[in-house]
């Protein structure tokens, strides 16, 4: 399992650290188990395109800590995204889940996600990767670097700095800026980069 004191750090090195971890649910198909490729960091109070940006709510309480919990939210009226807590206890900051490749049988990943036109698209781009793994409402604030937990994050090797990869984030208009999306240089499964628009100005994370 990866450990939780790793993730207890500013946000820019968890995204990297997270890439080649693997992310794995138990489902009613099946486990399902995928390598993250692709993320997005939100620090928090400094960060205009953060959901905990303005403070404290009900809702986004899961990303001031501790570490390792799932934050999963409703976008749009009809995806769920997944993001994991990062920064010590109390300091609100998450990276978004944004892409994987399937490990596990692809049999029980193409159950889940009928739709998809190839192994590729089956965890491209953070709903669909949510979808894969079946991330809802009822998930949120699961430990991830619990053993026991229906969803668990394991330790991949540090990918070395020469295969990652970093640019804006997609979709957002607040601090479009800031270069704090990663990914895995080479991945079929890293999404297509969108740049901020009117959708986009709901804050993302």
């Amino acid at each position: 399992m990866l450990d939780r004191s790793e993730l207890a750090v500013d946000v820019l090195p968890a995204a990297a650290r997270l890439l080649g971890c693997v992310l794995e649910a138990d489902t009613p198909e099946g486990t399902v188990a995928v390598r993250l490729v692709e993320v997005e960091a939100y620090r928090g109070r400094d960060d205009p395109a953060s959901h905990c940006y303005r403070g404290r709510t009900a809702r986004n309480a899961v990303m001031f800590g501790p570490a390792g919990h799932l934050y999963v939210y409703f976008v749009y009226g009809m995806h769920f995204c997944a993001n994991v807590s990062c920064l010590e206890d109390g300091e609100p900051g998450a990276v978004l889940l944004r892409a994987g490749e399937v490990l596990t049988d692809p049999g029980v990943a193409r159950a889940r996600r009928p739709t998809a036109r190839k192994d590729d698209d089956l965890a491209r781009g953070p709903a669909r990767l949510a979808s894969l793994l079946g991330l809802g409402r009822a998930d949120n604030g699961l430990d991830v670097t619990d053993p026991a937990s229906r969803v668990r994050l394991h330790a991949g090797e540090p990918l070395p700095p020469s295969s990652i990869r970093t640019g804006p984030r997609v979709g957002v208009a607040a601090a479009a800026e800031l270069a704090w999306r990663y990914w895995v240089d080479g991945s079929p499964a890293v999404s297509v980069y969108r740049p901020g628009g009117t959708r986009a100005r709901r804050r993302r994370t």
